[in-house]
C-alpha cells in the first residue's frame, strides 16, 4: 500500500517513520519538497518527497499531519478526491494550546468532511503525541488509538493501518464521533504540556 502523508512535522515524520519501518511506502507532501528532501532521505528508500498535489494524486490513502489552519486548503485543492481515505490527524487547537477552536455540535473532521467532496474522512492519529507514534513499545500496556468515519470500508482500513505500527485501534463508529476524540486530544495535551507530565505516556484500553 502506498501511503501520503500531508506535513512533514513532527507527527508527519514519526507517521511516516512508523510505517517504512514496516515495509509500507509513504510519499510525503510538503510546499517546498527540496527543503524537506534531505530529512526525509533519512527514513529509506520507501519514503520520498513531492508537492502536496504529487502526494494526493500518488495514493488512495492520504494522511493530513498539517496545522488545522491549513486544512481547509488542502481540502479544497482537488474538486473530487475520487473516494480516496482522507485520515485527519489534526486537532482545531487554539494557538495558545488552551482549547479547541471547533466543538460540541461539531468537529474539525466534520468540516474537513464538508470541503473535502468525494473523500472518505477518517479521523485517527490525533488523540497522542508524535512520540507515540514513531515508537508504540510501553512495558505495561498498548496506546490506544481511537478511528472514526462514515465508510465502514475506510475505517477498517485505517484500524488496520493503525494496527500495523502498534497500537490498540478501536473502532468508535461514525465520524460525529469526532466531537469527542478531540476533546480527548485536548486531556493528553494537557496532561503532557500545561501539567508538565511530559510527552512519553499514553493512554491504554483495559477490558474485562
Amino acid at each position: 500500500m502506498s501511503i501520503s502523508i500531508i506535513g512533514a512535522g513532527n507527527v508527519g515524520m514519526a507517521l511516516g517513520k512508523a510505517f517504512t519501518q514496516r515495509g509500507e511506502a509513504v510519499v510525503f507532501g510538503v510546499r517546498d519538497p527540496a527543503a524537506y528532501a534531505a530529512e526525509v532521505a533519512k527514513l529509506g528508500p520507501r519514503a520520498s518527497v513531492a508537492t502536496n498535489a504529487e502526494a494526493i494524486a500518488a495514493s488512495g490513502v492520504v494522511i493530513l499531519a498539517i496545522p488545522y489552519a491549513a486544512v481547509a486548503a488542502v481540502a479544497r485543492s482537488l474538486a473530487d478526491w475520487g473516494g480516496r481515505i482522507l485520515v485527519d490527524a489534526t486537532n482545531p487547537l487554539a494557538p495558545d494550546l488552551s482549547g479547541l477552536t471547533v466543538g460540541t455540535t461539531t468537529s474539525g473532521a466534520e468540516e474537513l468532511a464538508k470541503l473535502a467532496r468525494g473523500a472518505r474522512v477518517v479521523k485517527a492519529f490525533n488523540t497522542t503525541g508524535a512520540e507515540n507514534m514513531a515508537d508504540t513499545s510501553y512495558a505495561n500496556g498498548t496506546p490506544f488509538m481511537p478511528v472514526c468515519g462514515n465508510d465502514a470500508e475506510a475505517r477498517s482500513s485505517v484500524i488496520a493501518l493503525a494496527a500495523s505500527i502498534g497500537f490498540d485501534a478501536v473502532d468508535c463508529g461514525e465520524l460525529v464521533a469526532a466531537r469527542y476524540l478531540e476533546p480527548f486530544a485536548m486531556t493528553w495535551i494537557l496532561m503532557a504540556i500545561k501539567l508538565g507530565m511530559g510527552r512519553r505516556f499514553a493512554f491504554a484500553r483495559l477490558q474485562r
